[in-house]
């Protein structure tokens, strides 16, 4: 094992599965030039839809969202990365945490990466009409 292989394993990694992955680009600016908040959230939000689905099988819908703290800035050019992993599954709700994860627009190794927020989402499966439904129904 060389120095560099030792120093991986204390570099912190993604915690669940690879959702999505998106290039934070210049249309996804505020007028300030900046990748807004409400961006990663909308993110956050489709990644957990996809994950809950997965889970019930079918529509669902955010409920809540639960604690989330911006760690740093999303730069432009950055590669985003949003993980999902399903913490708790009830009779119609499904709890699920979302990490992003950007990787700097010139950034070539793992280590460069950086988690920049995180948050729990309560997802509730739906029926055809929009009602909540049982997950495994």
């Amino acid at each position: 094992m060389t120095p560099l292989d030792s120093d991986l394993d204390d570099v912190p990694a993604p915690q669940g599965q690879l959702t999505l992955k998106l290039l934070a680009s210049r249309q996804d600016t505020n007028l300030y030039g900046d990748i807004p908040g409400g961006w990663l959230v909308n993110q956050m939000d489709q990644a957990a839809e996809l994950a809950a689905g997965r889970e019930a099988g079918g529509r669902n819908a955010t409920v809540a969202i639960e604690a989330m703290d911006f760690l740093s800035p999303v730069r432009v050019g950055s590669m985003v990365s949003v993980y999902t992993q399903v913490r708790e599954i009830g009779h119609s709700s499904i709890k699920i945490d979302v990490e992003v994860w950007v990787r700097p627009p010139h950034g070539r190794h793992i280590e460069e990466r950086q988690k920049v927020t995180e948050a729990r989402f309560v997802m509730v499966a739906l029926d055809d009409n929009g009602r909540i439904r049982a997950v495994h129904s």
